[in-house]
């Protein structure tokens, strides 16, 4: 049976959330959160009976509508029409893993208690993601600026009775689902649609899922680099630690002294070298792969952040006595920290690739494409082009969207981010450089085939003992496509210390 998390107002870290996603902890929410908002929502409807005039999406319409008044008594179906008439969502279907984050982030969110919603609300909120009822959410449809409010509309739909939902690996009608688990719909109270749907919870939901990965690939970066430039019969100067003493970025650093602690008592690397430099590829692994460390940790932060906020409007400060209108749900911290993410990330995948064009161009003692009998064999020749396109495709995805806008809602909302669409460009970015490093990792294996008796060190010894077992040598050629996914595969069942992942 998992263990279950505590949403309380202690801020949740990327490795909370790796620990809850690989844990697959149910939620539960504390007696702080709980009255938090009870007393929030309790406030917002003293307020609405004591006073008369409008508050902007509790009794007025929303948008360039935000002047038009609504009498108390439509004040449900105002908040039911907007969740309709908002899940305008196309595209491709979100992935479920990603759907189940923005519900524990949304959930997070609202336990804060400024948000003005019911207890009830936030509670069934609960229960879909402790039983696994995801709503069908799509990918286009947030500007990423009013809060992604199409993506989120669709999350709340269930909650209504309405829309779709994956639950036991099929998509049902959340009608059907509710019924299937005796289960009422919510009866939306003011204020709380908006609160719903105004959020930044599928932008930081796909950032927090790409952060993840993307600390799980740098690792697999350094270590797929450590096995190229042994098989590469490469140096080890260029990662001692004076070199980087003296520019001391903090990922160089770290780049480099993982190299050399990959690579300790390496015979291959102890061997007296015919050359005195190696490519930019393996020299500049410290520089290259240690300045996407630091970005990583610079994302990190922005994303720790918005995690661990409050981001819908307007916002109910029940001790200051207060419903302010503001912008919490702008998501231009998360568009910057998307493009920066997806240009170090695409990085990490340029340069892998120039080490595996490296590795079959024939030098250094290796045969030509990795294979014996070349030219009978095609070997490793076109692992290299699937390479090349995917990181020319990255270089078009690492385009930052951020610098776009488009105005909307008759001009009321008049600049957006564009957040939502780097996100979704980010997770497809992502996945292409565990392919290409993939790529790298199949080539580098099977480059080392060719330096026995020498052995690499220890550590790389145990570790490519534990890929051949999955990805065997290739003597003749066969179909690499299979190969290749294996490899890609083993990277994503790899585990890596929480302690070395996030370092």
């Amino acid at each position: 049976m998992s263990s279950s998390h505590i949403v309380s107002n202690k801020p949740l870290s990327l490795s909370d959330i790796n620990d809850i996603l690989n844990s697959e902890m149910k939620l539960e929410l504390s007696d702080d959160a709980k009255k938090q908002i009870v007393e929030c929502r309790d406030y917002l409807d003293l307020k609405l009976k004591q006073q008369t005039q409008p508050v902007y999406g509790i009794n007025t319409g929303f948008g360039s509508l935000h002047n038009i008044k609504i009498s108390s008594e439509n004040l449900t179906k105002l908040q039911e029409n907007l969740v309709m008439s908002h899940a305008c969502g196309m595209g491709a279907l979100v992935p479920v893993k990603i759907v189940k984050l923005m519900l524990l982030l949304k959930i997070q969110s609202l336990s804060y208690g400024y948000s003005g919603v019911q207890l009830e609300t936030v509670e069934r909120l609960v229960f879909f993601y402790n039983n696994n009822v995801i709503p069908v959410v799509y990918t286009q449809g947030s500007l990423g600026a009013s809060g992604d409010l199409a993506p989120l509309a669709h999350l709340a739909l269930p909650l209504l009775g309405k829309g779709e939902v994956w639950f036991k690996g099929e998509i049902k009608s959340s009608e059907t689902i509710l019924n299937h688990l005796k289960l009422t719909p919510i009866s939306l109270k003011s204020k709380e649609g908006l609160a719903l749907l105004n959020g930044t919870q599928f932008m930081i939901a796909y950032g927090v899922h790409c952060l993840i990965e993307s600390y799980k690939l740098s690792y697999f970066a350094d270590l797929t680099g450590s096995i190229s430039l042994d098989a590469f019969n490469g140096r080890l100067e260029p990662f001692n630690e004076l070199v980087h003493a003296i520019r001391p970025h903090e990922g160089q650093i770290k780049t480099a002294k993982r190299v050399m602690d990959f690579l300790k008592d390496s015979d291959l690397m102890t061997q007296e070298k015919q050359h005195v430099q190696d490519p930019y590829s393996f020299r500049c692994i410290p520089q290259v792969h240690g300045a996407t460390k630091d970005t990583l940790q610079y994302v990190s932060r922005v994303f720790t952040t918005e995690m661990n906020s409050v981001t819908d409007n307007p916002l109910i400060f029940v001790t200051e006595d207060q419903i302010i209108s503001g912008g919490n749900f702008h998501g231009q911290p998360l568009a910057l920290a998307f493009d920066y993410l997806k240009i170090a990330m695409a990085e990490l995948g340029n340069i892998s690739e120039r080490r595996t064009f490296q590795l079959v161009s024939g030098s250094r003692g290796l045969p030509a494409f990795l294979i014996d009998n070349p030219g009978l064999n095609s070997g490793f020749m076109i692992p290299q082009y699937t390479a090349a396109s995917i990181v020319s495709a990255n270089k078009q995805l690492a385009t930052p969207a951020s610098v776009d806008s488009i105005v909307s809602s008759n001009g009321q909302e008049d600049h957006v981010s564009m957040g939502a669409n780097a996100a979704v460009q980010a997770y497809e970015l992502i996945n292409n450089v565990k392919t290409i490093l993939a790529i790298e990792l199949l080539n580098a294996s099977q480059a080392m085939e060719f330096r026995g008796p020498l052995k690499s060190s220890g550590f790389i010894e145990s570790f490519l003992k534990s890929f051949k077992s999955d990805v065997k040598f290739v003597a003749e050629d066969e179909i690499l496509h299979n190969l290749m996914k294996a490899t890609s595969d083993f990277i994503d069942n790899f585990s890596i210390d929480t302690n070395l992942l996030f370092d």
